[in-house]
């Protein structure tokens, strides 16, 4: 391809898959306004408290989903014979690993909100909530595996609908769920329990034409085919676990440091970081189909146009969030402060401006590491991923709040993603 036609292709997917994780990403949004209304900060503490549950779910869907997906694409380039193996192998292994999931929500729902720290108050808030949404985990990590087989079969557009519109019936059913029928919380859990079926319908749009190269081919589990597709999508995973571990520790820290208003505080920072995740995420993969394609035709330079291009796009993206995000910090906060509450105010205001200093550094490591998967360097992308989803991560928010309580917490993210992106750069160069 030309690099006019790159730029061209990249326009597109990146744009169209901005536009879809941003939707996606809008189902919490909805959630938290709405039990903020409904609950005020205890529904909110409780909301965050169990978000992990929500990131480890959607970290091993993404995990095989995208990274099959990936492996199918490059398998069907090289015109292997089991490529179309990949779609329903990671169909059936998810539905296998989510059912974790649904018996831990039956039986031991309140156990897990209280390690994860919830006193009694809280669990019985968010049990049933926490409860409904554990047991629709196939549905959450099937979604998944769908959208990312349409997007790399080349129908972004589709992959953007089916996430817009399962996030719209997501918003517009929690309100109708936990206000006119009054079900709260579990209204909340019920609309987005059934958004993913919604995604799912819209994909199957795709499946169906005769432009899918897709087939539902039906073979035998192949754990062989998991690992090589799992290989490719440990970046997806760490990225999303990321979101769980970041929660966790944070949640930990800030309990200790001012109780549950702090963790309300959170809840509202980590609401907007999925939005800013989420569009990088979307540049992500957006740009990986692409890079994929010229990886397994063996253009090199066309590589390393998309990634400059991806970096690029991440950079001034960033800037422009964290603009917006540093001018309107309070505005942001009021949205999920029904309660007015003045310690919160304070708290999550300069959360908003401190916290998201990290944007700058988060992008290019998500488009980075994406990069790597896409390229079938699943070393170099597990490096990356682990660095800033776990090990940089945990060591910053308990070093730093132990040196600067609160203002360390939130620029713990800011730290482990700066070194990050040197670990990063210095792996990138060493080609």
């Amino acid at each position: 391809m030309s690099k006019e036609e790159n730029r061209k292709n990249f326009s597109k997917y990146v744009s169209q898959n901005i536009l879809g994780m941003i939707g996606f990403s809008c189902y919490v949004l909805a959630d938290s306004y709405f039990i903020s209304i409904a609950k005020g900060a205890d529904g909110l503490t409780a909301l965050n408290l169990v978000m992990p549950l929500y990131s480890i779910i959607f970290s091993i869907g993404e995990m095989i989903g995208v990274g099959s997906a990936i492996r199918y694409a490059i398998s069907k380039i090289k015109k292997d014979a089991d490529a179309d193996d990949y779609f329903w192998n990671a169909l059936i292994w998810c539905i296998i690993s989510s059912m974790i999931f649904v018996f831990a929500g039956i039986f031991f729902s309140a156990d897990i909100m209280r390690v994860l720290g919830a006193d009694e108050h809280i669990v019985a808030v968010g049990n049933n909530y926490t409860k409904i949404f554990m047991c629709f985990a196939p549905m959450f990590m099937c979604n998944y595996v769908t959208n990312a087989f349409v997007r790399n079969d080349g129908a972004p557009g589709i992959a953007m609908s089916a996430t817009l519109f399962s996030s719209l019936f997501n918003i517009v059913f929690d309100y109708i769920l936990m206000f006119p029928m009054n079900l709260g919380m579990e209204g909340a859990a019920l609309a987005t329990a059934l958004s993913p079926i919604i995604g799912m319908g819209i994909c199957s749009i795709h499946f169906f034409s005769k432009k899918s190269s897709v087939r539902l081919v039906v073979c035998k589990p192949s754990v062989r085919k998991l690992v090589a597709g799992s290989q490719l999508g440990v970046s997806a995973f760490v990225g999303e676990m990321s979101s769980a571990v970041i929660t966790l520790a944070f949640n930990f820290v800030i309990l200790k440091l001012t109780g549950n208003v702090g963790v309300a505080a959170y809840g509202v920072v980590a609401n907007i970081a999925i939005v800013t995740t989420a569009v990088f995420n979307g540049v992500a993969q957006g740009s990986q189909p692409l890079i994929s394609s010229c990886f397994g035709r063996g253009d090199k330079d066309g590589c390393t146009q998309l990634k400059r291009m991806g970096y690029t796009t991440a950079f001034v993206l960033a800037a422009v969030m964290y603009s917006i995000l540093f001018i309107f910090a309070e505005q942001f906060v009021a949205v999920f402060n029904s309660e007015g509450s003045e310690m919160l105010r304070l708290y999550a205001t300069e959360g908003v401006k401190l916290y998201f200093i990290g944007i700058f550094f988060a992008g290019i490591n998500i488009v980075g590491g994406g990069a790597f998967s896409a390229t079938e360097d699943a070393f170099k992308a597990a490096v990356v991923s682990v660095a800033r989803g776990f090990v940089l991560i945990l060591g910053a928010v308990f070093v730093m709040s132990a040196l600067f309580g609160m203002t360390g917490v939130w620029l713990a993210y800011a730290v482990a993603e700066g070194i990050t992106t040197f670990i990063m750069l210095v792996m990138a160069l060493r080609v």
